[in-house]
């Protein structure tokens, strides 16, 4: 598993099965859908670490990021409705935060840029900030629909189903993705490696 400065944690990574809710989303859902306040925050208490640390992976800003997962849960309220439980509700918020991501980095006409003092490079201790920097470059040199798959994959611990559910592709399609990102990456890093 790679750790990319936001780590994943027992706090913010969730789990559950692919294909229908867990049993406690389906009473969460209908108390949301009922506008409980009670309930909205025990939604963002659940999810927002783990949406937060998606976000920043992706949008490598953490303004940008706050904003997306912001963006998100007043998506969420407004469409609670649509959510049937044939997936977790991390998995759909998570859906939600995708899109919300690309229509930032759309608008903003950039690639998922950062500056040097948004890096949190010491959040993980044990690892070498040299290296976390050099794959926080190798992964800018990914397209992003195979940084968002190993991004999920790798520093989220989404399941394949689970990613498939996120970005509406086939699990296949994730493996071949991350197997994809994988290869390039490592090319990148031998590259990185023999300029040093």
């Amino acid at each position: 598993m790679v750790t990319l400065a936001m780590p994943v944690t027992a706090a913010n990574r969730l789990s559950g099965p692919p294909q229908s809710g867990p049993p406690e989303d389906a009473p969460l859902a209908q108390r949301c859908r009922l506008r409980e306040v009670s309930a909205f925050e025990e939604l963002f208490r659940l999810h927002s670490p783990r949406l937060k640390s998606v976000a920043w992976n992706l949008l490598r800003r953490r303004q940008d990021a706050e904003d997306a997962v912001q963006e998100t849960f007043l998506k969420a309220y407004r469409h609670i409705g649509t959510f049937h439980g044939n997936c977790t509700l991390a998995t759909w918020l998570c859906r939600i935060l995708i899109n919300t991501c690309r229509d930032m980095a759309s608008r903003h006409s950039r690639r998922f840029e950062h500056s040097s003092d948004e890096l949190d490079v010491h959040s993980s201790p044990g690892v070498d900030p040299t290296l976390t920097l050099v794959l926080e470059q190798a992964l800018t040199c990914l397209s992003p629909i195979l940084r968002e798959v190993f991004l999920l994959a790798e520093s989220e611990g989404f399941s394949h189903p689970e990613i498939a559910s996120i970005l509406d592709i086939d699990s296949g399609t994730s493996r071949s993705r991350l197997c994809e990102a994988r290869r390039q990456l490592r090319q990148a890093l031998l590259t990185r490696r023999e300029d040093y």
